[in-house]
């Protein structure tokens, strides 16, 4: 037998068993490669059913604070529905208030007095009856009888003296499920869906509107009632084989279900399996090719090649060596090559991999530190329009007594009285920051003069060694604002630079335009960016992290509240703009505010003093008001000016009022009010049935945009002047 056979013979010898080897392990690593894929959408699977429960109990705590409400201990049905009408704000959410035996006694959909249907549309009856009355219960899909649309009920019991009194249950569109699902961004072939007990579709990633209220297949429920999570193939409701990989909704029994197109399991694992087996099938050619070239030569080389073959086997860098044979150097470089390409390809998946997280990370800070911005400004925000209330009656009615006072003590104290009322008004206008920026407070502005104007205010604040400079661009555009809270954020901003330097230091603020291109994040256009710099201790990245979180804070107790940089935050993002933070341990911290360009023209602010009478006026005027101590204020004042006041408590009782043939020349209403119109609602009517009746608005605080053109509005608290001057106007131009 020839040596050249021998060697060959050798070689098959060592490699035909290498190969089989490789087989099993292009075998085990597509079997490996299907179980780490299985497990990690396991994994996602239950972490999706968490989000669906957390869903559930936010809507579920809304519910517990209702049911500690007074004015249902009471049994003031009146206060209770104004207060959970109040948390149900839009046609998506609806509160009932049902009685033990299961009758209707509240709402929010219809209007108090409207006759409401006396059975449960939900299987909320049965849930009790199998489960008990006195917890938490989640219904299955139906169908509501007033909205005709799909919904879902949640309901919690309220003790009232250490028994069930009522039952308080809110109705949520299956709709709203959808944000969820679109929040986790799952892969567009992947098919994720929530379903209730019974199987049917509460929301799905595609086609939700035409699958919505659809049981699923038998093979899914006989999967559901066998265990509460797991993983089994069929067809999906469009009839496409898939693996579908489910769990159960902890608080509500609930299922969630991801469907994979079986053929996208299978791709990842046999695209690795044939790669590994493509090379191994080369390796294996190659070596025959040598064996029969250089029979006569030793088998270093052979040897060599069998090195670096475990290296890329195993996942090293193959590194070349000549052998002087130029075949063999061949398949080494190659080798070498392929090593390379792989070693990048894994650090550029590792590195995407690490990119994704962090922008999911960044993605989940934003969207928790939004929702605890939005539920704080909702707090504050209606807080601030009761106070805006009672601060208009008394605004209104000091105005007046000092008209008709003529005592010297009486008028001081009056004036003292005033003076309260306006820290009142700048108290309320903070309480305001973290809701909707109002549309009667905001102001075109010249953003440099405005920088200008606060310099002396921000100079009070701050410690003595600490140098202010201000550095304002040409032609600085203008921007459309609230300017109290833009003057309230540069004051948190230099609190904040003032406790980061002790020692004093230097606080720059820099006003200039920024044209800015679109990215992925934000979109672009012209923006003008006010930079705030100090020279302090900045924040380590821990702290700088969630510097924008409410009520986070490194300073002792009584010294710091949280809420200067979530201020300052939350009037950017009102703004509809953004902020940004950067600081360096040691080295300072800048805090840049980008502000929309505003197309609008500088508006012109009068200066009003506080001993103005308020002028005369004639005419017939419409007042709609729900609060009873504003309207007898208001009311009497408008008289006294002239005019000729007709009163509505809502906007209901307005139209009434005005379809039964009153001749108003002007309509004055406020914007939030109980029933079915509100002031703006109001106001687009009467634009329809009546175009030339003026209509002024006026509000202490709502979430809605007054964007009617020609209707004017006005910030309670207002002066009595003030509103005389423009009723009258409007009066005498009619």
């Amino acid at each position: 037998m020839r040596i050249r056979t021998r060697l060959l013979l050798l070689i098959l010898a060592i490699l035909v068993p290498a190969f089989v080897a490789a087989v099993l392990a292009v075998g085990y690593v597509y079997q490996e490669e299907r179980h780490a894929q299985e497990t990690s959408v396991k994994e996602a699977v239950r972490a999706f059913a968490l989000v669906v429960d957390n869903e559930l109990e936010a809507k579920e705590g809304v519910l517990r604070a209702l049911a500690n409400s007074p004015a249902l201990a009471r049994g003031d049905f009146a206060t209770f529905f104004h207060h959970a009408s109040s948390l149900a704000p839009t046609a998506e959410t609806t509160i009932i208030l049902f009685s033990p035996d299961g009758r209707q006694l509240l709402n929010t959909r219809a209007a108090p007095g409207t006759p409401l249907p006396q059975q449960r549309a939900s299987n909320i009856g049965d849930l009790m009856r199998r489960d008990g009355a006195d917890r938490t219960l989640v219904s299955d899909l139906f169908v509501s009888p007033i909205g005709r649309r799909h919904d879902f009920a949640i309901q919690v019991p309220v003790h009232i003296d250490g028994q069930i009194r009522y039952f308080l249950s809110m109705g949520v569109n299956a709709a709203t499920m959808q944000g969820l699902l679109l929040e986790q961004r799952f892969p567009t072939e992947w098919q994720a869906t929530i379903v209730d007990r019974g199987g049917r579709v509460v929301a799905r990633t595609l086609d939700p509107d035409l699958y919505r209220g659809r049981p699923l297949s038998s093979v899914a429920m006989a999967q559901f009632a066998a265990r509460r999570e797991g993983v089994f193939s069929s067809n999906n409701l469009a009839g496409i084989p898939v693996q579908a990989f489910y769990s159960t909704v902890p608080g509500s029994d609930w299922k969630v279900l991801v469907s994979i197109p079986t053929a996208d399991l299978r791709r990842v694992p046999l695209h690795a399996a044939a790669f590994l087996a493509a090379i191994m099938a080369v390796l294996l050619v190659l070596a025959s090719v040598a064996a029969r070239w250089f029979a006569r030569r030793a088998a270093i080389p052979i040897e060599y090649l069998g090195r670096r073959a475990e290296d890329l086997g195993a996942g090293r860098e193959v590194r070349y060596e000549p052998q002087g044979v130029i075949e063999i150097d061949a398949v080494a470089q190659r080798m070498a090559e392929a090593s390379r390409r792989i070693l990048t390809a894994q650090a550029e998946q590792e590195q995407r991999v690490a990119e994704a997280v962090a922008a999911s990370e960044r993605a989940q800070t934003a969207l928790v530190r939004g929702q605890k911005l939005e539920a704080l400004g909702r707090l504050t925000g209606g807080i601030a329009h009761e106070f805006n209330n009672l601060l208009q009656t008394l605004t209104t009615a000091l105005h007046l007594a000092a008209l008709t006072a003529n005592q010297p003590k009486v008028l001081n104290l009056i004036d003292t009285c005033k003076r309260t009322v306006s820290r009142a008004t700048a108290l309320t206008t903070r309480l305001g920051s973290f809701g909707r920026l109002q549309d009667a407070r905001l102001l075109t502005v010249a953003p440099a003069e405005q920088v200008r104007g606060s310099v002396q205010l921000l100079r009070g604040v701050l410690r003595q060694g600490t140098r202010v400079e201000v550095q304002c661009g040409d032609d600085v555009w203008p921007v459309t604002i609230d300017p109290v809270q833009f003057d309230l954020a540069l004051l948190n901003l230099a609190i904040n630079a003032r406790d980061a330097m002790p020692d004093g230091g230097r606080l720059a603020i820099e006003v200039h335009n920024c044209p800015l291109e679109p990215t992925a994040e934000r979109t672009g256009g012209d923006y003008v960016r006010v930079r705030v710099t100090d020279t302090g201790t900045g924040m380590p990245p821990d702290v700088l992290a969630r510097a924008l979180d409410p009520f986070f804070t490194t300073k002792p107790p009584g010294q710091g509240s949280g809420l200067g940089l979530p201020q300052a935050y939350a009037f950017a993002t009102q703004s509809r703009g953004w902020l940004t933070v950067a600081s360096t341990v040691g080295a300072g911290t800048t805090i840049d505010i980008y502000l929309p360009r505003s197309q609008q023209p500088l508006s012109a602010v009068a200066g009003r003093t506080d001993s103005q009478a308020p002028g005369r006026g004639s005419g017939r005027v419409l007042f709609v008001e729900d609060d009873p101590l504003v309207r007898e204020a208001v009311v009497r004042g408008l008289e006294d000016c002239g005019f000729d006041v007709m009163v509505a408590a809502d906007g209901d009782k307005a139209l009434a009022m005005l379809d039964a043939g009153l001749d108003a020349d002007v309509v004055f209403s406020d914007i939030v009010m109980p029933g079915k119109v509100s002031g703006i609602e109001l106001a687009g009517l009467l634009r329809e049935r009546r175009p030339g009746l003026p209509v002024v608005l006026a509000t202490g605080y709502t979430e809605q945009r007054a964007v009617i053109a020609g209707v004017q509005v006005l910030a309670k608290p207002y002066e009595i002047d003030q509103l005389v001057e423009l009723l009258a106007n409007l009066s005498a131009a009619r």
